[in-house]
């Protein structure tokens, strides 16, 4: 039910249909053939990636390489951002193509894996129905298994929402994902490939790029679980339907009070279970799949629900450890065919891997307090998520989006406010149609610390909106309260359709319904890198309230700001460099739109502004190198956003949160910097615990744990634990409990290492005490060395 196009998107429709059926038949488009005999390498221009930015983004259990910068002797395709183009869809805008029997792409492990994932693209068939065949994987050397690959999930054609028809226009969506496991832990240093046996039944695969993972073993049933297949009798090898068996479990869960457990296995659900109050886990998402379809109602498919709201709606529902894998292959905006949806208050979704289906989560409120956590949204037909009609105190975190047909997160606030959701530390990549993240309207919003990459069309990286139906200040949707975007790093974000010449910008937004008006907007701490178009674009109606603090542009096709609507904003310490365009403003509405200037800014401002009416091509410029080159280090390309090193410490003067106190013995002594002062937990209540935010996820390799050095501080012992987390929610361990001595003589110091994993918010627990029935504690201190 994803709603028709947010107003005019003006989609170029520049490819006919002839060039359409031969990007059919060839698969592939403006490849550039490597020179020399295999093995080919480092052929690539440098593209920043998206994965592993340091605090930023989810924080994902893979590495990641490229085709482009691996070994091959294929074919190079790209760089290109042109709509329609087989590598404008593509990670970095290039991949490889493989047509011949013998052709390869060739990876090296750079850690221990036992599986892979590996994005690529097939040729459509002459049908629109797809075409399958298959890859050799090799491992030094020799054959380890053939894995399957189709082109069924992609390749749409028209005007939205799409079909399947080759003789249209427009074709799009050319890639697709699989997965596999090795059977067995490969070594760093072991080679991967992918090698063509046989071009019969495809005549060409384009490899993108391969995702390895050291997956756990498989998670046991919990003790008192209901089990889907030892007490209901689902059928693990997806033979038959289990819709029902897993549906009557589900219920019988809530009746009980019992987990529910989904085994090892593959099992066919043809329709939704609907979940309401029950804990529904599998042995992970590697293991544990839902799949299926109706086979003769397509509008029913597999999908785990909540009672929609209409019906009263769901609530503390647990969905985890499980993967659904779906088999829709068009889109059908009114088809509730989406991995997850209804409405589910305060529920929680955790380590769910979402694919082929039509939305990764469509959540239809009113409903409160959900969250999807540490989950993977991969080639779906629409958006990955939509926040929809009333979802509230609602948060995606730690949630890795790649290849939607749509927003890869989005909210729309339609006709019932959206109030105090989050978007936190997640990557969105590659939203074949629309935005990586969108707010349509919406109250005290916050949309920090992600990264957003490689936006394709009609949209842009950021966009906050009062745009599509129902979002109005007469009904409390519109842009409202504090919308708080921090941290953010955009990469390649912003339209690219080539016939709109004026393009989307990175960060763009809109006053469509109505202008922006009653919102403080505040763009913080983040960077805004190599964009296709305009770094900052206002358009479609005024928007007001906007502040933009210590942002880094680098990189802008065209401008730094494209001005087509009113509005007011300010910019402090708004660095630009490498802007295709002298003239780094566009602006033709004049003093409509209002800036004021604080210190610290450079390369973005220019008095007068262009107005020509005539909108210059981009300039792509590849991470500031413009048209080739390679990069000194194929296998890691150059990432820019590091973050300088933080040598202070982290945790002073942070906020701080405590589970007791005793008298004055509050936890910010712990933060104040004054050794003398501390902070006590209440007597014989253990476990105890302070848990500080450091503000962004920081790269913490040393705690000194201080009590005050006065004399009359005895030794003691304190046996203490430190957990981290990203987003306050999910805890994982960083240092198991140990007893550590504070003594005089050592000044009451200790000092806890740590592996350097990124955190935000540190935890320290106490659970024992050799001097005092509590936990004591002068000063946290953090550090990053």
């Amino acid at each position: 039910m994803t709603p028709p196009l947010p107003g005019p998107r003006l989609l170029g429709r520049s490819l006919s249909a002839s060039l359409a059926l031969a990007l059919a038949a060839a698969g592939t488009a403006a490849a550039v053939v490597l020179a020399g005999a295999p093995p080919a390498q480092a052929a690539a221009v440098p593209a920043p990636s998206p994965v592993g930015i340091s605090g930023r983004g989810a924080t994902v259990p893979f590495k990641e390489q490229e085709a482009e910068y691996a070994a091959t002797n294929g074919s190079l395709i790209g760089p290109d951002r042109l709509y329609g183009s087989l590598p404008s869809e593509a990670s970095g805008r290039q991949a490889v193509t493989l047509d011949a029997t013998g052709e390869y792409v060739e990876f090296t492990l750079t850690a221990p894996a036992n599986a892979m994932t590996f994005r690529y693209s097939l040729p459509d068939d002459a049908a629109g129905t797809g075409r399958d065949a298959s890859l050799d994987l090799r491992v030094d050397g020799s054959s380890l298994k053939s894995v399957p690959v189709t082109s069924k999930y992609g390749w749409y054609y028209g005007g939205y929402p799409f079909n399947n028809n080759p003789g249209d226009t427009n074709p799009h969506h050319f890639y697709d994902e699989t997965r596999t496991m090795f059977g067995s832990t490969l070594a760093a240093g072991t080679k991967v490939r992918l090698q063509v046996t046989s071009t019969a039944a495809s005549p060409s695969f384009t490899i993108d790029l391969a995702d390895f993972e050291q997956v756990g073993a498989p998670v046991g049933k919990p003790s008192g679980a209901l089990d889907v297949v030892s007490d209901f009798g689902a059928d693990p090898t997806g033979g038959t339907d289990s819709t029902a068996k897993i549906q009557a479990a589900v219920d019988a869960g809530r009746a009980q009070g019992k987990e529910v457990y989904i085994p090892l296995g593959t099992f066919q659900v043809r329709d939704h279970i609907v979940v309401d109050k029950v804990t529904l886990r599998g042995a992970g998402p590697w293991y544990s799949v839902l799949t299926g379809r109706h086979p003769t109602d397509r509008s029913k498919a597999v999908g785990v629900y909540g009672k929609y709201a209409a019906q009263g709606g769901s609530s503390n529902v647990t969905l985890r450890d499980f993967a659904i894998i779906g088999d829709i292959r068009e889109r059908v905006d009114n088809d509730q065919v989406n991995a997850i949806g209804g409405a589910m208050s305060d529920s929680v979704v955790d380590n769910v891997w979402m694919q082929h289906t039509k939305c990764g989560a469509w959540m239809d409120g009113p409903m409160n307090n959900f969250t999807i956590r540490n989950s993977r949204i991969l080639d779906q037909t629409a958006d990955g998520v939509n926040f929809h009609y009333g979802v509230t105190n609602s948060t995606v975190t730690n949630t890795f989006v790649r290849n939607t047909g749509d927003d890869g997160l989005a909210m729309w606030a339609e006709n019932v406010p959206n109030v105090k959701n989050k978007f936190t530390f997640n990557t969105v990549i590659l939203p074949i149609l629309a935005n990586n993240i969108v707010t349509y309207g919406g109250k005290d919003i916050t949309i920090s610390d992600n990264v957003m990459s490689d936006t394709v069309t009609n949209g842009g990286g950021l966009h906050i909106a009062n745009r599509y139906p129902g979002v109005t200040s007469g009904q409390g949707t519109a842009v409202s309260g504090t919308h708080t975007a921090a941290r953010n790093t955009l990469i390649r974000t912003g339209n690219n359709d080539f016939n709109w010449r004026f393009g989307v910008g990175a960060i763009w937004f809109s006053g469509l319904n109505e202008p922006i008006s009653n919102a403080t907007i505040n763009i913080t701490d983040s960077e805004i890198l190599d964009s296709s178009y305009a770094a900052i674009h206002l358009i479609e109606g005024a928007s007001n309230g906007l502040h933009f603090d210590n942002i880094k542009i680098d990189g802008a096709g065209t401008y730094a700001l494209q001005i087509q609507a009113p509005g007011t904003a300010s910019f402090n310490k708004v660095v630009a460099t490498n802007i295709a365009q002298s003239n780094p403003v566009h602006n033709c509405v004049g003093s409509g739109f209002r800036i004021t200037q604080g210190t610290g800014n450079s390369g973005w401002y220019a008095n007068p502004p262009a107005c020509t009416g005539v909108w210059p091509d981009p300039v792509w410029t590849n991470g500031g190198v413009p048209g080739g080159g390679g990069p000194t280090d194929p296998t890691d390309p150059p990432d820019p956003t590091d973050p300088p090193e933080e040598t202070g410490n982290l945790a002073q003067g942070r906020p701080v949160t405590e589970t007791s106190h005793a008298d004055v013995y509050g936890a910010g002594n712990a933060v104040d910097g004054n050794a003398n002062s501390y902070w006590e937990s209440r007597n014989n209540a253990f476990p105890q615990s302070v848990t500080v935010d450091l503000g962004a996820a920081k790269a913490v390799e040393r705690l000194v744990l201080k009590l005050p050095p006065a004399a009359a501080w005895a030794t003691r012992t304190q046996t203490i634990g430190v957990t981290g987390s990203t987003d306050n929610s999910a805890y994982s361990t960083l240092k198991a409990p140990a007893g550590y001595t504070f003594s005089p003589s050592s000044g009451n110091t200790a000092t806890v290492t740590l592996t350097g994993a990124p955190v935000r918010y540190l935890r320290l627990t106490f659970t024992a005490n050799t001097g005092w029935p509590a936990g004591q504690l002068s000063e946290l201190e953090a550090y990053t060395h």
